[in-house]
């Protein structure tokens, strides 16, 4: 090996090699795979899209577009593959989406939480609502233009 490099989105390496018997030089990208054990025990490879489709679903009706989505499931993808782990279960991805999702709409989120959270009363609901607003309160106050 030459030299070796990794990519700007961090998710690949890039290296320079030589064969060491006819001095050719050549390169490889090299990316660890990234697998997601569904709840049926099913395990396929991590896809961007199917994060932006759960997403999606939750954020019909809100002002969302795909560009903020392909953002939102770069970062998710980035997250996950942080942790170092090969393979992860759905209900993992759904709460690394959690954060994400929080800053892009409000609204979206506490849909999207009340699935992988799983809320089953008004109390629920009412506890995330009264984290929201105690997170507006601790902000501060955005300078008006």
């Amino acid at each position: 090996m030459i030299d070796s490099r990794t990519s700007d989105d961090g998710l690949s390496i890039r290296r320079r090699r030589q064969c060491p018997q006819c001095g050719g030089r050549f390169t490889t990208v090299e990316t660890a795979s990234l697998n997601v054990i569904k709840r049926s025990g099913v395990i396929e490879p991590f896809s961007r899209e199917k994060v932006m489709s759960g997403v999606r679903k939750a954020c019909q009706g809100r002002p969302v577009t795909e560009a903020d989505l392909a953002v939102l499931a770069q970062t998710v993808e980035e997250t996950v593959r942080q942790t170092g782990a090969s393979q992860l279960d759905t209900n993992e991805i759904g709460l690394a989406i959690l954060g994400p999702l929080r800053e892009l709409d409000e609204v979206a989120y506490l849909r999207f939480a009340s699935v992988y959270q799983a809320f089953d009363s008004l109390e629920d609901f009412d506890s995330a609502i009264a984290q929201l607003r105690a997170d507006h309160q601790d902000r501060p106050a955005r300078a008006v233009d």
